[in-house]
């Protein structure tokens, strides 16, 4: 099957998002996922995202209501030694054993804003119109904020730095007349919000989404951020971070962590963004901003799936218009579903049960883009809409299938509305390549070529939802069903590591 000089086939990656938001608060996360990891490895994961594990405000936050950026759950603060998820014994070991296993560890990395303040502290402030912070609506005055951050648990572990009213540039609450609004923090050397051009411009300038906003522009809170990303890499091996809220933070405080992260640990580290917005232009413009050295979620991918999802046969074949993995392939992580866009969650993009098998063929089984599993997807979601795995329990099969099946060269059939179909050619050293057809209407099948080298070979499904087998034509076609509303992922049904799919799964 080939000349073996040749240079081995890149093997297809897969990371997955390890939590999902009702994930329960038991303090016993870590220790989950690390008796995980085994498993994850045999079924095709190999780098795993995790939630925030700084301390937040309490032992039931997910880590976005973020406190100490330098407590892994080792001090006792905010009534609490462990985060939501366990202590940062539990969190070290897990990463040490995934390194072990060869599965690397994002970090989940809320620098935008503090919560939970230790005292409050008077400042002066002005508020501003909630749908155009450059709009000011009220005269200058005195409010009384909660911006002052001792860490009185850390004692100056880590780092010696204490939080005051001048590290900020906005909160959301003055607790002098208890009013809610926002307010821009004014006084030197803190000017208020970052420049127009260093954040989004949504509402005027999206600087501010929530609790205390950091002020990059402080050189203590520069200095501080920068210090605590070569402290993290340092204290857990990790492979890369995940940031969030990335439309609300400085892009040139970024850019420069970015740059100071790979110049400290050697390139090669994996940065994605949540730039959460239903806008391929923007999010296009962004990656150029950042330099391309970035990545971000698909959202408008998940959009499209949840509109595909509940509309009666829609155009299948309109799948991937506007989205960053047609636009950007490299820069695209593609997904399903996260922790904001489950059920009751703020972004909530509902993708209907029957359609999550066919999205997760497109971003796993597909050459464009790297494909991120959700948790709640692979174990199931707990909480008032709570929902066993999807996919019938089957995810592991498609994963499996990435890892060993879909390479080489894509030849698309995306022909008809409602049934499309694609064929991966294989690599001289992963030859076997496969065939997937997908119906969002009834049953469908569909005549397409996998190559001459092929011919005499029986196909079979290995997710065994088809029970029928194809048997290869001398041209090198094959006649690929796959039944309503469902999908078919079609494999020499002799190829090597066939046998994995029913001794794993």
């Amino acid at each position: 099957m080939g000349d073996h000089t040749q240079k081995p086939t890149q093997e297809n990656m897969t990371m997955m998002q390890g939590f999902e938001w009702y994930v329960p608060a038991d303090q016993k996360h870590w220790i989950r996922l690390e008796k995980h990891i085994p498993e994850l490895k045999r079924w095709g994961i190999d780098n795993i995202w995790v939630p925030p594990g700084c301390k937040a405000s309490s032992n039931q936050g997910n880590g976005y209501d973020i406190y100490d950026l330098y407590d892994l759950g080792e001090f006792d603060q905010k009534g609490t030694v462990a985060t939501k998820w366990g202590n940062k014994e539990e969190l070290v070991k897990l990463c040490q054993t995934a390194k072990d296993h060869g599965v690397g560890i994002y970090w989940d990395a809320v620098l935008n804003y503090k919560m939970s303040a230790d005292h409050k502290e008077v400042c002066l402030a002005v508020e501003v119109d909630p749908n155009d912070r450059t709009k000011t609506i009220s005269g200058e005055y005195e409010i009384k904020a909660w911006v002052g951050f001792d860490f009185p648990g850390r004692q100056g572990k880590y780092s010696e730095m204490k939080y005051h009213w001048y590290h900020f540039s906005g909160v959301d609450y003055n607790a002098a007349n208890h009013k809610t609004a926002i307010y821009k923090i004014l006084g030197d050397p803190s000017k208020g919000w970052a420049d127009a051009g260093d954040v989004d411009s949504e509402k005027g300038n999206y600087d501010f989404l929530m609790g205390a906003d950091l002020d990059f522009d402080h050189p203590e809170v520069h200095d501080d951020v920068m210090n605590w990303g070569k402290w993290i890499a340092t204290e857990i091996p990790l492979k890369g971070i995940r940031f969030d809220a990335v439309k609300h933070f400085s892009e040139e405080f970024l850019r420069e962590f970015i740059r100071h992260m790979d110049d400290t640990f050697g390139s090669g580290w994996f940065f994605v963004g949540e730039f959460w917005k239903d806008s391929l232009d923007d999010m296009k413009k962004y990656l150029d901003r950042m330099n391309h050295k970035f990545s971000l979620f698909d959202a408008p991918l998940v959009y499209n799936f949840s509109e595909i999802s509940r509309g009666n046969s829609a155009d299948l074949r309109q799948v991937f218009d506007g989205t960053l993995v047609q636009a950007d392939p490299v820069a695209a992580v593609t997904l399903v579903m996260n922790h904001d866009t489950q059920p009751s969650q703020a972004l909530q993009a509902p993708i209907e049960g029957w359609f999550k098998p066919l999205a997760y063929s497109l971003i796993l089984l597909r050459e464009q883009g790297y494909p991120c599993v959700f948790y709640g997807d692979l174990y199931g979601m707990k909480g008032e809409y709570s929902s066993p795995p999807s996919c019938g329990g089957a995810l592991p099969k498609f994963m499996l299938a990435r890892k060993l099946y879909a390479y080489g060269k894509q030849a698309d059939y995306f022909d008809y509305a409602t049934c499309i179909g694609w064929v991966r050619y294989g690599t001289w050293d992963y030859p076997y390549g496969c065939a997937v057809v997908m119906s969002n209407a009834g049953s469908g099948t569909k005549r397409m070529h996998v190559g001459q080298t092929h011919a005499g070979e029986v196909w079979t499904d290995v997710l065994g939802w088809e029970q029928s087998q194809v048997v290869i034509g001398s041209d090198g076609f094959g006649d690929f069903s796959c039944g309503q509303t469902s999908v078919s992922i079609w494999v020499n049904k002799d190829a090597k590591e066939r046998e994995r799919f029913t001794e794993e799964l």
